[in-house]
């Protein structure tokens, strides 16, 4: 494993865990790792990159097969990581995003053809129950009926998110493609192929736009800003609010992740994991939101996209 350290790091050690495999070595340059005790107290563990592929060498010489390399690295990081673990002769399961940009896939493709071994992208979205009802409800309704939809997702961050690798650009490619990227895989996995894709705001805090999928209008703002909470949320003490709103109704995801890594791993252990190609669309949607000039409150904007906009103290524009 790549990235122990991570916040999502834990999630990956017990689906390892609980799909009876064996994690057999780990890096991260922070050496805050304790956790791993509580999954694979025997695992090795480097905090210097050199130290770790030595270590990977050694351990395949000496005739254990280094089956899979798991991926938790800031974001800018995860295509190079993903090349080393291809380039040892192992697959390789990766956080989303899978990468920053829609044609670092492409120069994935030609190493997985060159090793002749697979990259598989956590999109635990497409295993939640409810997701996948949806998906079905859809596929057996008229064929010809567009959806309309308002995706709202507040996760109120602190300070020091502006001073991590989250907080920059280069590093994360910003709150769309940080904290937004599983839901754009969703949709264009449950309402088809992107055909409009527009930016009516977008700060280091908040971003909002609108998507025309083949089977859907969807309205959507993401932000980490709690000043963005409506106001009965925040006045309950939650920092977190979800919503999905389908033509007035709501659907319901808020729960049942407890157990999705582990169910993603079964799946790619299975065969059936989510590949290149399954990421594509999600990579191209963030790529061009990152890249995209906001319109401003024109069109068919989400009602969120008014909020005024209140720095946080420690922003990037302080």
């Amino acid at each position: 494993m790549i990235g122990a350290a991570g916040y999502i790091a834990p999630r990956h050690m017990k689906a390892i865990k609980e799909t009876n495999n064996i994690l057999i070595a780990a890096l991260d340059k922070f050496d805050s790792v304790g956790v791993i005790d509580s999954y694979f107290p025997n695992a090795d563990f480097f905090t210097e990159f050199e130290r770790f592929d030595r270590h990977i060498d050694k351990v395949k010489r000496s005739g254990t097969k280094l089956d899979y390399v798991s991926i938790t690295t800031p974001n800018y990081l995860h295509d190079s990581h993903i090349r080393f673990g291809l380039r040892h002769g192992a697959d390789v399961i990766c956080e989303k995003p899978l990468v920053l940009n829609p044609w670092n896939i492409e120069a994935l493709k030609e190493i997985e053809n060159e090793t002749g071994r697979s990259v598989f992208n956590i999109l635990q979205l497409r295993l939640h129950a409810n997701i996948i009802a949806l998906k079905k409800r859809i596929e057996e309704g008229p064929k010809d009926k567009i959806y309309d939809l308002d995706l709202t997702y507040i996760t109120s961050r602190g300070n020091w998110y502006y001073r991590s690798w989250k907080g920059d650009l280069e590093k994360s490619g910003g709150i769309a493609t940080n904290i937004g990227v599983h839901f754009y895989d969703m949709l264009s996995w449950v309402f088809g192929p992107v055909k409009k894709n527009e930016v009516h705001v977008h700060s280091y805090d908040r971003a909002g736009g609108y998507l025309e999928f083949e089977k859907a209008r969807v309205r959507w703002f993401l932000s980490i800003n709690s000043n963005t909470l409506p106001t009965a949320i925040a006045k309950n003490g939650k920092t977190t609010y979800r919503s999905l709103q389908m033509e007035g109704e709501e659907i319901e995801f808020s729960d049942g992740f407890t157990d999705l890594h582990t169910d993603s791993y079964k799946e790619i252990l299975a065969g059936r994991g989510f590949g290149l190609e399954e990421a594509i669309p999600s990579i191209q949607i963030v790529h061009d939101i990152r890249h995209s000039t906001p319109l401003g409150l024109t069109g068919n904007y989400h009602p969120f996209c008014k909020l005024e906009n209140i720095d946080h103290p420690f922003s990037p524009v302080k």
